[in-house]
């Protein structure tokens, strides 16, 4: 499957875009913004339903017991501010007051990771995939660009429970399609390989596609598929996959230490124990510098990859 970049967009704009669609076609959705209401790209939702929007100021805890609340009257909440925000100040209010009693409130978090940039380590939350795959009956979606964030939105109101959905704030490659339907809980395979298996997520995703061509020419074949639900797990897809190949690279914005890196780790040793390695962040908190610095820095792009899947051949 060959990807064209249509153009370069912030994926928190697809979440934007698709939340305003979505407010259009279901008026049981209502949104919650804790004073962030551009960055998070809610305005053309609080412009045409403000009776719909509701802007709780800094107050992150109180913003997610309110929504909590909201469904118990049947409407389906969705909550907006950055990451650490959305997760770490919150982590309370969001296991005893939404996953406990599985309430049906999607928690939205822009500006995840590295990418965040020069707003530095106290905001560049790196533990937040972890810390939710580990709430029970939540799910956790890590959209790749745009058009896969705004076809995500749509998806999880469909989905009746907590949902925790991560995006960013750099514009991005945006190269799948725009018209594609969102399907929660399936890896989407973008590149078959018999040498490597490059699972993906996020920022990461379109780094391994670059990887892959950049494999190819050194004569490994890699197979590329996308993890944008990550709990879930599409646990067949990835062990098919990994049946061929016999050996596992995954990729995420994220540490090493409780994200998708782990969970397909946990997967494979429960079923076929075959040699991984795992780009991501080891262990190190974040610091200011551009996107792209940072996420060469810390060995997070297509180069990294490569690297790690060459030595991966080597060992298999």
């Amino acid at each position: 499957m060959k990807f064209t970049i249509q153009n370069y967009k912030d994926t928190r704009s697809g979440f934007g875009d698709g939340l305003f669609e979505l407010g259009q076609k279901n008026e049981k959705v209502v949104a919650l913004c804790a004073d962030l209401t551009g960055s998070m790209k809610m305005d053309a939702f609080a412009k045409a339903f403000p009776e719909r929007f509701f802007q709780t100021g800094i107050a992150e805890a109180n913003m997610m017991g309110i929504a909590a609340g909201m469904t118990i009257g049947g409407m389906i909440p969705f909550t907006g501010t950055f990451a650490n925000f959305s997760t770490g100040r919150v982590y309370d209010q969001i296991r005893q007051s939404i996953a406990y009693s599985n309430k049906n409130v999607k928690i939205c978090a822009s500006h995840a990771g590295l990418t965040l940039g020069e707003d530095g380590a106290t905001h560049q939350i790196l533990e937040d995939i972890g810390l939710m795959r580990m709430l029970p009956g939540m799910t956790v979606v890590v959209p790749c660009d745009y058009n896969q964030t705004k076809a995500a939105v749509k998806a999880i109101a469909e989905l009746d429970g907590p949902v925790y959905l991560r995006f960013g704030r750099p514009k991005v490659p945006n190269f799948t399609p725009e018209d594609q339907t969102f399907e929660i809980g399936k890896a989407l395979v973008y590149r078959e390989g018999s040498d490597v298996t490059l699972l993906a997520t996020g920022h990461l995703v379109y780094e391994a596609l670059q990887a892959a061509e950049q494999l190819e020419n050194k004569g490994i074949s890699a197979g590329v598929i996308n993890v944008a639900t990550i709990k879930p797990l599409d646990k067949n897809t990835i062990l098919e996959a990994v049946e061929k190949t016999k050996c596992v690279v995954t990729a995420e914005e994220h540490q090493l230490f409780g994200g998708l890196g782990e969970a397909v780790a946990t997967l494979l040793a429960q079923n076929t124990p075959y040699p991984m390695e795992m780009v991501a962040v080891k262990d190190q908190f974040g610091q200011s510098g551009t996107p792209q610095e940072l996420m060469k820095l810390y060995q997070l792009d297509a180069d990294a990859i490569v690297k790690a899947a060459t030595k991966l051949v080597s060992r298999k």
